[in-house]
């Protein structure tokens, strides 16, 4: 009964055995390696974009905030949803590597940005003046952090108004691949075919023990970011341990089957919680987040059984028993239907 993310999961057996493979014998260090190679060319290939250039991280954040920094200048700002994780949840890391780039938030609905909202936000910022913030990149995040996936049309219109005041597109890919097989549509169509510059390609979120990748489709960016990664201590000596994960997560659409796995796990449960005594869903789910509320005795039942998630923010489990009290709750590639019913169960008791 365990839904309070994703990047709590179980590691997948293939990738363990991956990591143990890598751990015979020795490898050139700091990613002047075989299987680092590999694993950047793999990458390549399944982005159908010969030219990138592809480096290695081991948290989403390092991913996130060394590739904004790569695309911004101190004086700029990066236009994000409001709920951004880079806005809520990353202590302004991407301000601190970018030495200063101030994060503007931007609305939308289930955190997506809103391309008209877009467009008025980035008009507040005159470029021309030296005491003016600059017009900077633009950040969305697939899938949101209210559980939206942006389809094709979404991401376009946002990277059209970016491209308009030529600001480059940054794409906080961590649940990358929920959101693909949820469109069922290519990465190169998710990225840079519908305006992309760069990709923080996920996968400690399914299935890996932690590696992040970071995709530039133009190579012109990889000396500063190589520069940046040294600079903020996020190069890995050993880092064929992360490229030998990435191998075996892209290896026969491990990384898909994996996310087709948590995004059919979070339907099921929906469904489930959809039964709860005052029972609401707050946004569409989109791949493998849900964000829902029943009353509030449900919650503390489920609780006191050993269900772990997060309730909304400023909630509380002080007060009447029949308050409806909301919560996410997120589905990984490991989530059974046991945890699910086990879960439904200990919320339906009128038990104290």
């Amino acid at each position: 009964m365990f839904f309070a993310s994703d990047n709590s999961g179980p590691v997948a057996p293939e990738i363990m055995a991956a990591l143990a493979e890598a751990n015979r014998g020795y490898a050139m260090a700091y990613g002047n390696d075989e299987t680092t190679a590999r694993a950047q060319s793999r990458l390549r290939e399944v982005f159908e974009a010969p030219d990138a250039v592809v480096h290695f991280v081991i948290t989403g954040t390092a991913a996130n905030s060394l590739a904004l920094a790569t695309l911004a200048n101190p004086w700029d700002a990066i236009f994000c949803h409001r709920d951004a994780h880079i806005m809520m949840s990353e202590a302004n890391a991407p301000e601190f590597y970018s030495n200063g780039a101030k994060l503007v938030g931007v609305d939308g609905p289930s955190g997506k940005i809103d391309a008209v909202a877009l467009h008025a936000a980035m008009m507040n910022f005159e470029s021309g003046g030296v005491k003016d913030v600059q017009r900077g990149p633009v950040s969305l995040t697939q899938v949101t952090d209210l559980g939206g996936v942006y389809n094709l049309e979404e991401i376009r219109a946002v990277t059209k108004v970016a491209k308009s005041f030529d600001a480059p597109c940054h794409l906080d890919g961590a649940r990358f691949a929920n959101a693909l097989v949820a469109l069922g549509c290519t990465p190169a169509e998710m990225t840079w075919k519908s305006g992309i510059d760069a990709v923080s390609f996920g996968g400690t979120k399914n299935g890996l023990m932690g590696v992040e990748a970071v995709i530039f489709f133009d190579p012109a960016r990889s000396r500063q970011f190589q520069l940046r990664r040294m600079r903020g201590a996020h190069l890995l000596s050993k880092n064929r341990f992360l490229a030998a994960q990435m191998l075996a997560y892209l290896q026969d659409d491990l990384w898909l089957d994996l996310a087709r796995k948590s995004n059919a796990a979070a339907a099921r449960l929906e469904r489930a919680v959809k039964g709860l005594p005052g029972a609401e869903i707050y946004h569409q789910r989109d791949a493998n987040m849900i964000f829902a509320g029943w009353t509030r005795q449900g919650h503390i039942n489920a609780r006191k059984a050993g269900a772990a998630y997060y309730l909304a923010h400023n909630a509380t489990l002080e007060g009447q028993p029949d308050e409806i009290v909301g919560a996410r709750l997120v589905c990984n590639w490991a989530t059974t239907d046991d945890d699910i019913a086990s879960f439904v169960a200990a919320a339906h008791t009128n038990a104290t």
